[in-house]
């Protein structure tokens, strides 16, 4: 696999690993492990005994809970470069939701004994991974708010807005940059999958949004953050 790719995590810029010192970068590199899965596959499932820290290099994933007949509720969407299953790493516990690659998709898994290693010995990164968690306990409880009190339009809007804002638009500036199916759509807004087509379909309508097939084009932002400001 190419090198350039399977250290993503560790020397991109966006990386809180960035500004570690070389020897640290190498300390974190020595057991590190880089897995290709294509489209569909799981990464990880509820239930399973984390072994490392799994840094999304490449491609887009979905995190899920399943719910009461099997019904799926999305938790998570992770872009490059996030991690993802850290809580439960951290935590010394089994993995509470399951990862699916929903585009092919490249992860690395830093060895956990290398991490604490370097986390012991540099204040800096311990912050950055607290800030991390700290983010990510505010989004979901914010998105806790959102799915029990928003009616159905505003759940769906805020959703189609948090898909914008996380893996940003084509070169039209219009479509959403990734391509999920109805039945996502309905698990990342706790919908059933009937009335998020028929809300689609109707933000379609009104010019909100246009639809082709998967992708989704946003017409009128302004219109569709009134949606879920008021939803």
């Amino acid at each position: 696999m190419n090198n350039i790719i399977c250290n993503h995590c560790i020397n991109n810029a966006n990386s809180i690993f960035y500004e570690l010192t070389q020897k640290e970068k190498e300390i974190l590199s020595e057991k590190h492990t880089c897995l290709q899965f294509r489209k569909g596959e799981t990464i990880y499932r509820e239930g399973e005994k984390p072994n490392g820290l799994i840094c999304l290099s490449a491609g887009k994933v979905k995190i899920y809970k399943e719910g009461i007949g099997g019904r799926e509720q999305i938790v998570r969407m992770a872009k490059p470069v996030g991690f993802i299953g850290y809580r439960a790493l951290f935590a010394e516990e089994n993995y509470m939701a399951t990862a699916l690659a929903i585009e092919d998709s490249t992860i690395c898994i830093i060895n956990r004994e290398s991490l604490f290693k370097v986390l012991k010995t540099n204040s800096f990164l311990s912050l950055s991974i607290i800030k991390s968690f700290a983010t990510e306990l505010g989004f979901s409880n914010s998105r806790t708010v959102t799915l029990t009190q928003k009616h159905i339009r505003g759940r769906l809007a805020e959703s189609l807005i948090f898909l914008k804002d996380t893996y940003g638009l084509e070169q039209d500036n219009k479509t959403i940059k990734v391509y999920l199916s109805r039945e996502d759509i309905a698990n990342l807004s706790n919908m059933t999958t009937s009335n998020a087509i028929r809300t689609l379909s109707n933000f379609a309508s009104e010019n909100v949004i246009s639809i082709d097939g998967r992708k989704i084009k946003i017409l009128d932002l302004n219109q569709l953050e009134k949606i879920s400001e008021h939803g």
